[in-house]
């Protein structure tokens, strides 16, 4: 059937509320998609890739039910108002599920102590013996795997895909789609590893944390999970503080900085300076390692550092600025040495119950083989959405030159089916991808909620973007968060809402941030502590702060807002509170 321009474009499909399908969140999902999908993104990377990897882990790893999670969108997750949310009924019956874990234990992982999570209330269905017994069995391999090697194997590939790159421009129009649209299995597959990892992720630290209060030591369950090494999110902060040394040690590189980061990589391309050609070579092997990385990088909508390189420069600019004792290597190896440590030091106490202590020394393994394969199963998989955004795009700056689009990343306004039809009729899509951008920027002027329970809350009660009252801070007020990374910072609150602009940012500063993700990850090592918005206990700002040896308070609901720019606050990640020592 033909696909004709809509004369009213509307937006991505909002889920259904079910029976089995009442409570949802943006809890952690705020961090992977933080702005509304784009419709092309939905197309060739969500619902038919990530969200099917998600249904096939639960059914096929986890022993759910093929009648437990629908086929065509999986009750994992949905869209509300345009933006996504996490099904938390689905969590929660997780939890339920495994033996040890509970709905509660989730509803804490997740939320804290969120006054809006609604109470869990078991229903019969929620039992189900063979997922427990399945289950049961993948506990023991949680806690005894010592690698797993399929992942080396997915980043092979991945790494093959780029190292063998089609020329795009070569390619028809039809072959770009295509292209792209046949890297969604790969996409399936490797977010079917990525929530099964995720999972995994979850069990040695749980244990730990048990473990640690037990013996009345709380508080080493954090530092037992940190320092792990080959934490791929971490990556390209090691590999940006090399290049931010060779800029601090270059006088001429140094007044090119100082000129700001954007247009950066145009004014070395222009620079006959044998110091930008080496910073240029050293750019482009980091980009081809990197590239696929950014901020809200899992919509092909957004630019990564590969076709913005200049971001890549901004986050270079802030760690230029700090001396050497910032170096992540030195930090990252003090926390492992202080893990190791911990570890012969708690094992002793445990000797009069060798059950609790087997059970401590499996988890303290299991964490340091599951927390990192969790962070390269996402890498694995963003390097894949990548290669599907690089031809999206390219088919993107051809709808320019023909007057489809206005910009190529506008092509992401479309849906996969009317990108096809514009390539046989670009009459009128043009208009649709001008609707559309008016549709995303109305859903970007209003809040979703935090959580939707049973009812979705009409659209027009929703606040608008930045709207909502806070309470205003006074000197001495603490804002309470969920603990990240142990340790405690005092200094001047710089508030970030985009990590392309960290210009603000000073070595030593505390940043704020609404959320993190990889393209946040370079400004966490000049910072002296962090402190985000939302966050889980597996979050990304928790696992790179541990790894970095930042102190970090996450889920500090609405500090952006709250926290003045400028302000002395002191951090405090062993316990999440964040207290206002003077204001601007």
């Amino acid at each position: 059937m033909s696909v004709t321009p809509p004369t009213a474009p509307t937006w991505i499909e909002d889920s259904v509320i079910t029976d089995r399908a009442k409570f949802w969140t943006r809890a952690n999902v705020g961090e992977v998609l933080p702005e509304p999908p784009s419709p092309l993104a939905w197309d060739l990377v969500w619902e038919l890739g990530t969200m099917l990897g998600w249904r096939d882990c639960a059914v096929n790893r986890l022993g759910f039910g093929e009648d437990e999670l629908s086929e065509h969108r999986p009750e994992v997750l949905g869209v509300f108002g345009g933006y996504a949310f996490l099904g938390a009924d689905f969590i929660r019956i997780f939890g339920e599920r495994t033996p040890g874990m509970s709905a509660a234990a989730m509803d804490l992982a997740y939320f804290g102590d969120h006054p809006d999570v609604p109470p869990f209330v078991p229903e019969p269905w929620h039992e189900r013996a063979e997922t427990t017994e399945t289950l049961t069995s993948w506990l023991g391999w949680v806690m005894t795997a010592t690698e797993v090697p399929e992942l080396l194997e997915h980043a092979a590939y991945g790494r093959s895909l780029r190292n063998n790159r089609p020329d795009l421009r070569a390619l028809s129009d039809t072959e770009l789609l295509a292209y792209s649209r046949s890297l969604l299995p790969t996409i399936r597959l490797f977010f079917d590893w990525h929530i099964y990892m995720s999972a995994a992720a979850s069990i040695g630290p749980g244990a730990l944390g048990q473990i640690c209060a037990a013996v009345g030591r709380p508080e080493a369950a954090m530092d037992l999970i940190a320092g792990l090494g080959g934490v791929d999110s971490a990556a390209p902060s090691f590999a940006m503080w090399t290049i931010s040394r060779a800029v601090r040690d270059s006088d001429e590189m140094n007044a090119l900085f100082d000129s700001g980061p954007v247009g950066l990589t145009a004014r070395l391309r222009s620079s006959t300076s044998p110091g930008a050609s080496e910073l240029l070579g050293a750019l482009d092997g980091f980009l081809h390692e990197f590239g696929s990385r950014g901020p809200n990088e899992w919509d092909i909508h957004a630019p990564t550092w590969e076709l913005d390189p200049d971001l890549v420069w901004a986050a270079v600019d802030r760690m230029r600025l700090a001396d050497d004792a910032s170096a992540p290597e030195m930090s990252q190896a003090g926390r492992a040495a202080q893990r190791e440590a911990l570890v012969a030091e708690i094992s002793p106490m445990l000797a009069g119950d060798p059950e609790a202590q087997g059970t401590f020394l499996a988890a303290a393994q299991s964490a340091k083989v599951m927390v990192p394969s969790r962070e390269r199963t996402k890498t694995n998989v963003i390097r894949v959405i990548n290669e599907s955004r690089m031809a999206v795009w390219e088919l993107g700056q051809r709808f320019v030159s023909r007057g489809i689009v206005p910009t190529p990343r506008d092509i992401c306004l479309l849906f996969a089916d009317e990108v096809e039809a514009a390539l046989d009729d670009p009459t009128g899509w043009r208009e649709v991808a001008l609707a559309r951008q008016a549709t995303l920027d109305a859903i970007n002027a209003t809040e979703p909620p935090f959580i939707i329970n049973e009812v979705v809350p009409p659209l027009d009660t929703w606040a608008k973007t930045g709207s909502r009252a806070v309470e205003a801070v006074a000197v001495d007020d603490s804002l309470q968060g969920m603990p990240g990374c142990p340790g405690i910072a005092r200094g001047i609150a710089r508030v970030v809402l985009d990590p392309s602009d960290p210009t603000v940012l000073g070595p030593g500063e505390i940043l704020v941030a609404p959320y993190t993700d990889p393209a946040w990850t370079p400004l966490f090592v000049p910072a002296g502590a962090v402190v985000v918005d939302v966050g889980a206990a597996l979050s990304h700002a928790i696992i790179v702060s541990r790894e970095l040896g930042i102190p970090c308070a996450v889920s500090v609901l609405d500090a952006t807002r709250r926290i003045p720019d400028g302000a002395i606050i002191e951090v405090d990640g062993g316990t999440g509170a964040v207290t206002i020592i003077s204001l601007p």
